[in-house]
């Protein structure tokens, strides 16, 4: 409801960023208070410095000082523009997650590292040792621009160097300026009186948060169509020549709420290289000027490009910008490159690529992949890049060093790539239960047995050796990208799931309603008619979810920047069938 003078309220959250002193709150006083967590307000701005305050959803309620600190224990996201990391850097996150966290790491579907079972009392001391090791958690969380995803591959070509230099610029152009992370975490240092915190974004940050990512030419990894702001470089004889803009992609919705939904992005326009991190910022400062401020559930830029449709966003673009946008270039079709397994990384030297079920970095039982990867960075000294399917690549390798990391993965019984399904290795996952204040149902914790039997099905239909990207979530929340998804499996209700169904490999289509309310136990019962259909009745090499859409949905669109025809449902769809 609008004021007497038309204008709409804030929202509670609107009230907290302004009200905290650009992200101090009283944070300070939280971490001296004898007290297991923060108060409500703080645990809002807190996000903005990368630290969740989490309550495990079923810890017995008894008494004592250890239990409350378990119920009140935190996830801390690491920002990684781009996921790479030096030798230096990996080994000492992994001695910090040892000594003050849970003992694990948990790679981001955005190229991040996630700290889980941090306790007060060792908060600060972990976000110091992240630091000393020249990364951050500023602006991993919040409403600001998140980490920058890019597509992994090692660069090695001028074009691939060129990518990820912008991506670093535009994570340094969208972060966080505020004194109060130092303040807080670090040297203790007020900002200086009269400057000028949030020269950007202001007392009341963006409305929510701002994704972007860069793909590369033929590799949409990053799933470039879901971003706030995707960025397609256009590739002339390895030289970076611009790069296609699209706007308003986003996948979360509300169950409760039909006018909630996911979005692909639209094609906003060609802009020169030179431009790229200019378009950046004038389309972030477009969202933080005119997005949602009243209705969080609608404060995503996707809603706004809905609203005023992409002329509108387009003139307004132009108005800011200090250049013309020029109609999108067309561009090769993309696939979606897990990067798994050994690759030729065009210098000379070799990257290979390491499965992380769910992105959980740590040992259990016999397969101890945590000390695997310890081993070989500590002993190969390579480069470490995280991907966006929540795996790891060891970069800078030699003949002689590919062969030793297999060996080691061998020792630590961790599967080579070879030996992990089509299936699996395109699989996701969110955490969900039992530490997501957001989950429904449970994702990661039940992904592997959910895995097994699906690849039991498909065993049992001949179809063991075909590839299906499966994705999990606790919720329609989208934090594992299941609306491009081929088959996914969504929190609905507590034990229960919601199946969709038609998304596509490339990510360029969003996926349709095929079934509300399963149990968990009867998901992949459920679908077993749908690989059945598939397998008797698809063209030759025809993918699944373009099965679905020819032979469950019908009709014909275009692909936005290849021009090919792609079935319907696509990504010139504003809404999801949800």
């Amino acid at each position: 409801m609008a004021s007497a003078d038309g204008v709409p309220p804030e929202s509670k959250g609107e009230r907290i960023k302004r009200d905290s002193r650009f992200l101090r709150g009283t944070i300070e006083q939280g971490l001296s208070a004898d007290s297991p967590g923060f108060e409500r307000d703080d645990v809002q701005v807190l996000k903005f410095h990368g630290v969740y305050q989490q309550r495990l959803r079923n810890v017995q309620q008894t008494e004592g000082p250890d239990q409350a600190a378990a119920k009140h224990q935190s996830m801390v996201r690491v920002r990684i523009p781009g996921g790479r990391l030096t030798a230096i850097q990996f080994l000492e996150l992994v001695r910090i997650a040892d000594e003050l966290g849970n003992g694990t790491l948990r790679a981001t579907s955005r190229q991040g590292l996630q700290y889980h079972g941090v306790v007060k009392p060792k908060l600060k001391a972990l976000i110091e040792r992240i630091n000393r090791a020249m990364l951050t958690t500023l602006g991993a969380c919040g409403d600001v621009s998140r980490n920058v995803m890019v597509c992994p591959a090692p660069a090695a070509t001028p074009a691939r160097e060129r990518v990820l230099g912008i991506a670093e610029d535009i994570a340094r152009e969208l972060s966080p300026a505020t004194g109060a992370y130092h303040e807080i975490w670090l040297d203790g240092k007020k900002a200086e009186a009269g400057i000028a915190e949030e020269p950007f974004y202001g007392a009341r940050y963006l409305p929510r948060k701002f994704k972007v990512g860069l793909a590369m030419p033929g590799d949409n990894c990053i799933d470039v169509f879901t971003h706030d702001l995707g960025i397609v470089p256009v590739v002339d004889n390895a030289r970076l020549r611009g790069a296609n803009l699209l706007i308003g992609g986003g996948l979360g919705m509300t169950h409760s709420r039909g006018d909630t939904f996911a979005r692909l992005g639209s094609p906003l326009g060609f802009v020169a290289p030179e431009h790229v991190v200019e378009a950046v910022r004038t389309v972030a400062a477009l969202f933080r000027d005119h997005g949602n401020r009243a209705d969080r559930r609608h404060a995503r830029l996707k809603y706004l490009v809905e609203q005023w449709g992409v002329e509108r966003c387009r003139a307004e673009f132009e108005s800011r910008a200090g250049f013309a946008l020029t109609q999108s270039v067309k561009v090769e079709e993309s696939q979606d490159h897990h990067h798994l397994g050994r690759h030729d990384s065009g210098d000379g030297t070799f990257y290979y690529g390491v499965y992380l079920a769910n992105g959980r970095i740590g040992d259990q039982g016999e397969h101890r992949l945590r000390s695997a990867l310890q081993v070989a960075v500590e002993e190969l000294q390579p480069n470490v890049i995280l991907t966006p399917q929540q795996n790891m690549l060891l970069a800078g390798l030699t003949e002689d060093g590919i062969e030793r990391l297999e060996r080691i993965l061998d020792q630590h019984r961790v599967p080579r790539s070879a030996a992990v399904s089509p299936v699996r290795s395109h699989s996701l996952a969110c955490v969900a239960l039992p530490t997501c204040g957001l989950a429904i149902t449970e994702s990661e914790r039940v992904m592997p047995a959910l895995l097994d039997e699906f690849e039991g099905a498909l065993e049992q239909l001949g179809l063991g050796h075909e590839r299906i990207n499966l994705r999990v979530t606790g919720c329609p929340n989208g934090c594992a990208r299941p609306c491009t998804a081929e088959i996914a499996f969504v929190g609905r209700k507590p034990g229960r799931y919601d199946i969709f169904a038609g998304g596509s490999g490339t990510g360029d289509r969003l996926v349709g309603l095929y079934a509300e309310g399963i149990p968990l136990a009867d998901l992949v019962e459920t679908i077993r008619p749908l690989l059945l259909s598939w397998r008797d009745g698809r063209q030759p090499g025809e993918p699944f979810g373009d099965y679905y859409q020819r032979a469950h949905c019908g009709g014909e669109r275009r692909h936005l920047l290849t021009g090919a025809e792609t079935p319907a449902g696509g990504a010139e769809s504003s809404e999801s069938s949800a």
